[in-house]
């Protein structure tokens, strides 16, 4: 609970009024049994009447109030536990979304979706528990074994030598089990990625026949899940049986005991009634107990996992600022090396500099770390070495809000939403209907106005009913909506014909001059009129300069050039 006091903090006030209502609940409750034995051994005998209905109207009141008041509780523990559960998924969803890209690596989509869903549903079932029965069990236990002694010592001590063996139970079952359901949700984390895996490539699935693989794959991580939910409810399992068994065993000896004591004339028969019905709610509270030691063990499990990450300090600081370089470039590369995992080097002292409006084009093979330039320079991470400056100030000192809005990006993985092309193209941003149909015309978009109602023609979740070209043009034109300053093209026209490609440059080249321009592309024709292109291999540069220099002092450069020819001439 310590990791959650925060949250509980504002709820004090309400939760301990729900208690108090759970207590007078439980209070109502524990009457009724002893009113029960003073009717029946001194009014029943007496033959009083008139008492008689008092004493059974003053029960089904109780019983009456027993039940409101326990309503009300749950009701009210329904209420704040659900609140302070929104407040819990809300921060989490906030700090995910702080992380950076190498914490969001470390940590695992589908675990930060378990997190936020499972997690966060067992934390919330944990808080609506104690405040239902954390309440009243307990008062059940402990008002029942007071009432119990007053009745009778020696019937009370009966229970009381069972209640150690339960409690020691108990314990020894919670211990066991947090690890188990902390393993339980890392294999849920598993089953996630697999099921969300199989969905996101279920058309690559069909197409090359792998549906029986897949099921092989999924039923393999389901019998884990399966194995570990088994271990964890077989240990859980062991306190209720047990307890049951203890008190009844207790049970017994109560009704034997009681028996001998009745006829010996040291207890009235109506004690032994009143002592079952106290024995009988017990029991309950003590089953209730345990179930709450289980809950308990989920919550703390997932509470342990969510308070991980909310715990997790950013790993790209604000740094102080230092002054701008005289003269500055719009964006600067000094000597950056950066490695993903620590082991190889995925850019290796790059070096380059972009005046305003300047055009930067990078090719090279997969893996040869076109991407990871991006990345950089958008610090989704931070370089191990080295600077990244935007107008002479290093990115670094640079608030990420303000770093950000410079950006317009398509990256080589995008997404788009179900919705409108018009919810898609502004992405929620203050972006005029003008500038939204501007950004269309110039990324090329004329499928648009083809299409049934135009900019308010609905869009499937994936984009699923548009082709790739398609997609591709409503992300650029995503993109060039704000008219950013540094636009960012992660091979963006890989499925765009020539023709097209040809008329978006132009488009670029006439109506966003004095944005800077950094296009990744596999096609000599996407980017021959850049005014610097880098050619990369295993992270290093192995040939800078513009088209005509790399033809003549880069080998590499000058064998992909020769082999598209034809589309080379063809963007010119």
């Amino acid at each position: 609970m310590g990791r959650l006091s925060k949250y509980l903090r504002p709820y004090w006030g309400y939760i301990l009024l729900t208690m108090v209502i759970k207590l007078a609940g439980a209070g109502m409750e524990l009457l009724i049994p002893d009113l029960m034995e003073t009717m029946l051994d001194e009014k029943v005998p007496a033959g009083d009447r008139q008492s008689i209905y008092i004493y059974g109207g003053l029960m089904l009141l109780c019983a009456a109030l027993c039940l409101g008041f326990n309503i009300l509780a749950n009701r009210m523990s329904a209420v704040s536990s659900g609140k302070i559960t929104l407040s819990v998924r809300q921060d989490l969803f906030a700090k995910l979304q702080s992380l950076s890209a190498r914490q969001m690596d470390e940590l695992t989509v589908s675990s930060a979706e378990s997190r936020l869903t499972s997690d966060t549903y067992n934390i919330n079932q944990m808080l609506a528990r104690l405040q239902r029965m954390g309440v009243r069990a307990p008062i059940l236990l402990i008002g029942g074994v007071f009432m119990m002694l007053r009745m009778d010592a020696v019937l009370a001590l009966v229970l009381l030598c069972l209640l150690p063996i339960i409690a020691v139970v108990a314990y020894f079952v919670t211990k066991a089990s947090l690890p188990l359901y902390t393993r339980q949700q890392s294999v849920l984390d598993q089953v996630v990625r697999t099921v969300q895996e199989n969905i996101t490539g279920i058309r690559v699935i069909k197409a090359l026949s792998k549906t029986d693989y897949e099921k092989n794959r999924f039923n393999t991580v389901n019998e884990e899940l399966s194995a570990v939910d088994r271990k964890a409810g077989t240990v859980t399992a062991i306190t209720n049986p047990s307890a049951s068994l203890v008190l009844n065993l207790g049970l017994t000896v109560v009704v034997l005991v009681g028996a001998y004591r009745v006829n010996g004339g040291d207890i009235k028969p109506g004690v032994i009634v009143a002592f079952l019905q106290y024995f009988i709610m017990i029991l309950n509270a003590m089953l209730g107990v345990t179930r709450i030691f289980v809950m308990w063990s989920k919550g703390e499990a997932s509470a342990s996992r969510v308070a991980d990450v909310l715990q997790t300090q950013p790993d790209l600081t604000l740094q102080s600022a230092d002054a701008a370089s005289a003269q500055p470039a719009h964006i600067e590369f000094r000597d950056v090396r950066f490695s993903y995992t620590g082991i190889g080097v995925n850019a290796d002292g790059i070096r380059f500099r972009l005046e305003r409006g300047q055009t930067l084009g990078i090719l090279g093979p997969t893996g040869s770390g076109k991407s990871t330039i991006l990345n950089l320079l958008m610090r989704l991470y931070d370089a191990n070495s080295g600077q990244i400056l935007i107008d002479g100030q290093d990115i670094r000192t640079i608030p990420s809000d303000v770093l950000r809005a410079k950006f317009g990006v398509v990256f080589q993985n995008d997404f788009i939403m179900e919705g409108t092309i018009a919810d898609n193209i502004r992405f929620f941003r203050d972006i005029p209907d003008d500038a939204v149909a501007a950004a269309a015309k110039f990324a090329q978009a004329d499928f648009i106005e083809q299409k049934e109602g135009g900019m308010n023609a609905q869009v499937q979740v994936r984009g699923n009913n548009l082709s790739g070209g398609q997609k591709q043009r409503l992300l650029i034109a995503r993109a060039l909506a704000a008219r950013p300053e540094i636009l960012v093209l992660d091979d963006a026209s890989s499925a765009l014909d020539y023709a097209t490609d040809a008329r978006l440059r132009r488009a670029l080249r006439e109506h966003f001059r004095d944005t800077t321009t950094v296009l990744v592309a596999q096609r000599i024709s996407s980017l021959r009129h850049a005014d610097l292109i880098l050619v990369l291999r295993d992270g290093a540069v192995i040939g800078a300069g513009d088209h005509a220099h790399l033809m003549e002092s880069c080998d590499e450069y000058r064998i992909i050039a020769e082999t598209q020819m034809g589309d080379a001439e063809e963007g010119a």
